[in-house]
């Protein structure tokens, strides 16, 4: 690939697929996955993706993700939007939508800062220890497991 041109990859989307696409040289993307699955009721975190169907959120009163900034966690709870969901009102795939978008642009940002201080590795490594896509125990003998 060309060192002076920017690389482009269209229709991956989960954060560990963006995660080594970055590290193997892409620069932006261009996929559906965050909507499509916010349409859905599937929201990301920083530990790992969450169904707001699932019976276990149905009166949980905390945001999506503490300490997000989008509008579906500053001002909803789990539990209203899950019922929102449950009700087919379009307000509840638009917050998972909403919310979603804002934290695949924030892992964006997080990328970039991770690049700009030469910290790419051990960034990916934490991201996806943390959203429970690895396994260190496995990683550090050599195997490294996806889950």
């Amino acid at each position: 690939l060309p060192e002076d041109k920017p690389t482009y990859l269209m229709g991956v989307g989960t954060p560990q697929n963006i995660l080594e696409s970055v590290e193997r040289g892409v620069d932006f993307f261009d996929c559906v996955y965050p909507s499509r699955n916010g349409r859905h009721g599937h929201v990301y975190t920083n530990a790992g993706k969450l169904n707001l169907f699932n019976a276990k959120y149905e009166t949980d009163s905390r945001p999506i993700e503490e300490g997000c900034e989008c509008p579906a966690c500053k001002y909803h709870s789990r539990a209203y939007i899950r019922h929102l969901l449950k009700a087919k009102e379009m307000l509840g795939m638009r917050l998972c939508v909403l919310h979603n978008l804002y934290f695949y642009n924030t892992m964006m940002e997080e990328i970039r800062d991770a690049i700009d201080a030469g910290n790419f590795r051990s960034y990916k490594e934490e991201k996806l220890y943390n959203m429970g896509q690895i396994d260190r125990e496995k990683e550090m003998s050599g195997q490294k497991k996806f889950h």
